[in-house]
């Protein structure tokens, strides 16, 4: 069936708690690219989202040990996976901002088991070193602690699956070919997609393509977000809801053909 998309912002103030059955999704710090002063000068710093497993929660004071010689980067993730996981981890100046956060929730640095960094920008992988006993998996890097890198193999068309509805996607454009954002289905708001800067904020596209390395592929990885997500959580902005419209029935016969996508913070302008 066709239909249009929209977007609206998701309500609430961080820390924001999406429950799932397998895995939640908190937003613990909301991102933000302010211009300062004259010129092009902007004051940023990138969205934090935590990632629980349900079972964690019952045993949170129980880590596992890392994964042995020999493991694959399958295995490995998958084990990573059963802890507490971060995406992005802000900037060096939010430091205290961050450990202040992960309390609120009852998590200590050295319970998080994978960090997961959707590019390589000082804003966005700038607490890395909070985390020595984590994996981390920066853009395409993933590496155990103590820096033994793995290879994986993810690529477009090719996720990584780390849990029951927990992947990582390959999407690229913004930072050029390497950037990865995350999957988490079956929450209490639909499919969490934590995209790093694939999306700046709800209504940037006005600004984003000024921002990217690759435009052609970024344009191509905002449809597959919009395409699946309920909600995405941005690298510079709010959470928002992404709404898909069944389209006036004497268009649903054209079966297969993808909808027309328009962002915006207020009611978008549909194109037919």
């Amino acid at each position: 069936m066709s239909g249009l998309v929209r977007t609206e912002p998701l309500r609430g103030e961080p820390p924001l708690r999406m429950p799932g059955d397998a895995f939640s999704v908190v937003v613990l710090l909301q991102g933000y690219a302010e211009p300062e002063g004259v010129g092009d000068a902007v004051r940023a710093d990138g969205s934090v989202t935590l990632v629980l497993p349900q079972a964690w929660g019952t045993a949170s004071g129980h880590r596992e040990p890392p994964p042995p010689e020999g493991y694959e980067a399958k295995t490995a993730l998958e084990e990573a996976a059963r802890g507490p996981i971060l995406v992005d981890t802000a900037g060096p100046w939010a430091r205290e901002a961050l450990l202040g956060a992960l309390a609120g929730q009852g998590v200590a640095p050295g319970d998080v088991t994978l960090v997961v960094g959707t590019h390589g920008h000082s804003d966005h992988i700038g607490n890395l070193g909070l985390f020595p006993g984590a994996a981390l998996l920066v853009s395409h890097d993933f590496c155990l602690p103590g820096g033994r890198y793995l290879p994986h193999g993810l690529a477009e068309e090719q996720p990584l699956q780390l849990g029951p509805g927990l992947e990582v996607w390959a999407t690229p454009g913004h930072g050029g070919q390497r950037d990865v954002s995350v999957v988490v289905a079956g929450t209490a708001l639909g499919t969490v997609m934590v995209v790093g800067d694939v999306f700046e904020r709800d209504g940037d596209e006005d600004s984003w393509q000024a921002l990217s390395e690759d435009p052609v592929s970024q344009e191509h990885s905002r449809k597959r977000v919009l395409g699946t997500a309920d909600v995405v959580v941005p690298g510079h902005g709010a959470p928002f809801r992404v709404i898909r419209e069944a389209s006036a029935p004497e268009t649903e016969s054209l079966g297969n053909s993808r909808p027309d996508l328009v962002i915006g913070d207020k009611e978008p302008t549909v194109h037919r």
